[in-house]
């Protein structure tokens, strides 16, 4: 687990995970943050599935679904929050969760969905993902949520064996349309029980 590698401290309302070589901080996004939350998000998107879809459907989604506007509802919505993952000052991914009627699929009111962690490419594999995760998870556990689930790509191999790695199950499918184009995604859970037994083993 990369909790027995990673040790986090609090400073001023602040997570500070750290490690040998870096302090990456995990800061929760305000009205304050939109446009920065737009940029990474359009930019982490565009460089995660710009190879496998077409140009005309990444700039619709891109337009519509990282809008100032749209962004600025989301993070008003207090049963969705939002993180930015921060290395010396610099934004290099960032989390969004919701819960009760915020989540994309009425599955459980209790439950909590991870609906994005991207990372910057220049970034992945360097554990950065796993932090947002864990935040998600420390998130879950305060809200005493009955399991933790997302949608995934059924072709984004990676993002799989990520949750795959982190004890998620396939439980069932739903449709996430990017512009005009129909797409696949599995949904997997985590029951937050067998993840506190996790952690604390």
């Amino acid at each position: 687990m990369l909790i027995d590698k990673l040790s986090f401290f609090t400073y001023d309302g602040v997570c500070i995970f750290a490690d040998m070589e870096s302090n990456i901080e995990i800061i929760k996004v305000t009205l304050n943050d939109i446009n920065a939350l737009a940029q990474i998000g359009r930019q982490t998107f565009q460089e995660t599935f710009s190879g496998t879809n077409s140009a005309d459907n990444m700039r619709t989604y891109l337009e519509d679904g990282f809008s100032v506007e749209k962004l600025t509802e989301e993070v008003r919505n207090t049963a969705s929050q939002f993180y930015f993952a921060k290395l010396n000052e610099q934004l290099i991914g960032y989390l969004k969760i919701n819960s009760g009627n915020a989540q994309t699929e009425s599955l459980d009111t209790k439950a909590l969905e991870i609906e994005r962690i991207y990372v910057l490419a220049a970034y992945q594999g360097k554990q950065v993902g796993q932090l947002l995760y864990h935040k998600a998870i420390q998130i879950a556990e305060e809200l005493k949520s009955s399991f933790v689930w997302l949608g995934v790509w059924e072709e984004n191999t990676r993002a799989i064996r990520f949750y795959e790695k982190n004890g998620f199950l396939a439980f069932d499918k739903h449709i996430f349309k990017l512009g005009e184009d129909e797409q696949t995604d599995i949904m997997m859970k985590l029951e937050i029980q067998n993840q506190v037994s996790s952690v604390n083993h």
